[in-house]
């Protein structure tokens, strides 16, 4: 009885473990391919933008930011494997310094760029999942 025991709570632990794993690698249904879609979609926004950004209290113009972070992405890459992890990891703070990146778009005050970012990729998801909505033939799985 207590070798059955131990064995149903080791699959279950192996289960759950499994669980966790997958869920850290896939967030929000995203598949891995299109990871790097989004983070081209969110650095082609940047660049598009009329913002500024402030980073270790300097500005700099929206290409100038789309290039850094591209550079950043490059060099990167391999520690991010989601979208919001780029987000965290890369596009958020200085790797150097740790101070946080700003931007400032119009009338509209600073805001750290982490939130810029997850906006414009809640916006993203947003869209593409009415895209795939449209299409019943999409096997796209963006939540």
């Amino acid at each position: 009885m207590t070798k059955l025991l131990k064995s149903r709570t080791s699959r279950i632990l192996v289960a759950l473990l499994g669980t966790l794993i997958f869920s850290v690698l896939f967030p929000l249904g995203v598949h891995a391919d299109e990871v790097p879609i989004e983070i081209d979609y969110l650095l082609t926004e940047i660049g598009n933008s009329d913002c500024t950004f402030i980073r270790n209290g300097s500005r700099y113009d929206a290409a100038d930011a789309e290039a850094h972070l591209r550079m950043k992405y490059s060099r990167g890459k391999r520690y991010v494997s989601t979208t919001e992890q780029f987000i965290e990891r890369l596009a958020s703070q200085s790797s150097f310094s740790k101070k946080p990146y700003h931007i400032e778009c119009g009338d509209d005050g600073q805001i750290a760029s982490g939130q810029w970012l997850m906006q414009r990729l809640k916006e993203y998801r947003a869209k593409q999942n009415e895209i795939g909505s449209k299409n019943p033939d999409s096997d796209r799985t963006i939540s």
